[in-house]
């Protein structure tokens, strides 16, 4: 058995890497009791999340993560099994065939414009990226009910790629625009492969806004201030110390200092989380791509709202997921969510 925690934000270079303690606060501090039943999460801050590394260190995880070796049972003991968080499903409504089929063009068009750094792929490639993904989906058990827009992560080494796709549930998926990522390297500490699967934004983890000030390398893990991170929350993944055995990392996506590690993008490098480039990260933020459930719980929570941009200018397909893929190993499949455990007092 082995116990292992790791967060991932950005600062892979000698910082700080999880969420501010008080945006952790909202949905992953355990209460008292034995067993914490499924709730709300609670009204967010009415300021926008912001992250700084200097001022807030590494707030704490869930107590303990159980990891044990793949395929062998695991014994709780006298643990408790927490579940941390939990918000409704967000209904969504169906889009008109021509309402898609236009936005999908201007979107398109709007990432060509704005991010400027497109990967070429083969239609080849492009079909085996978007049937890989498709897999992972089905094994994660994330039904596409309306066409909407996913992004797929192709973690390979000879890729480190994001593909903006249009997903249909009854028609072939469209891969609209392409960009380099950097995902998960091991081999360092606090260094783990980015999990394959389906990270779903919808809302259970609030997400906040970088604050733009140095670590103590004078790099800015996270961005400039006010970039976006999308919060995904704690993933299994395979742990490289101990063969056969998974672990826990805190998966989130943010771009990165552009000065220093913005150019290295297009490899595998942080700790298992996916960096994009400044303009992908503004991109994605003012559109909304993945932000359709937190557009909708916006209508009604002021913290949501405080953190989507004022001036967004969100596309009516926008979805819900980033789905992982490795096109080295495509017989991969999600891990099953390690237990969080609070160890008896």
């Amino acid at each position: 058995m082995v116990l292992a925690l790791s967060g991932c934000a950005g600062d892979d270079d000698g910082a700080i890497g999880t969420p501010n303690a008080r945006v952790e606060g909202l949905v992953n501090t355990p209460p008292p009791a034995a067993v914490q039943v499924s709730s709300p999460v609670p009204s967010a801050p009415m300021s926008i999340p912001t992250y700084d590394p200097q001022v807030a260190p590494m707030s704490a995880p869930p107590p303990a993560i159980l990891s044990s070796p793949i395929g062998q049972p695991v014994s709780l003991g006298t643990a408790k099994v927490l579940d941390v968080s939990y918000v409704p499903p967000v209904v969504q409504p169906v889009p008109e065939a021509a309402t898609v089929a236009e936005d999908a063009n201007r979107i398109s068009s709007d990432m060509a414009r704005e991010v400027r750094a497109a990967v070429p792929l083969s239609a080849a490639r492009r079909q085996a990226l978007i049937t890989l993904a498709q897999q992972m989906a089905a094994d994660g058990n994330f039904f596409v009910r309306r066409p909407q827009l996913v992004l797929i992560v192709d973690r390979a080494n000879n890729a480190q790629l994001m593909a903006m796709t249009l997903a249909r549930p009854d028609g072939a998926w469209e891969i609209l625009g392409t960009t380099h990522v950097s995902t998960g390297k091991p081999g360092r500490k606090e260094h783990y492969k980015t999990p394959v699967g389906v990270l779903v934004n919808d809302g259970s983890e609030l997400g906040y806004r970088a604050q733009g000030t140095y670590n103590q390398n004078h790099i800015r893990g996270l961005g400039v201030k006010g970039m976006r991170v999308w919060d995904f929350g704690w993933q299994t993944t395979d742990d490289w110390k101990t063969p056969g055995a998974t672990t826990q990392i805190r998966v989130e996506m943010h771009a990165t200092d552009p000065s220093v590690l913005e150019q290295r993008i297009g490899r595998a490098d942080s700790e298992g989380c996916i960096r994009v480039p400044d303009a992908v990260n503004k991109f994605l933020d003012h559109h909304g791509i993945i932000d359709a459930d937190l557009e909708k719980l916006a209508a009604d929570n002021i913290g949501y709202r405080a953190l989507l941009p004022a001036s967004a200018d969100p596309t009516p397909i926008a979805g819900d997921a980033v789905i992982v893929v490795d096109s080295s190993a495509s017989w991969l499949k999600p891990h099953p969510p390690a237990t969080t455990v609070a160890l008896s007092d």
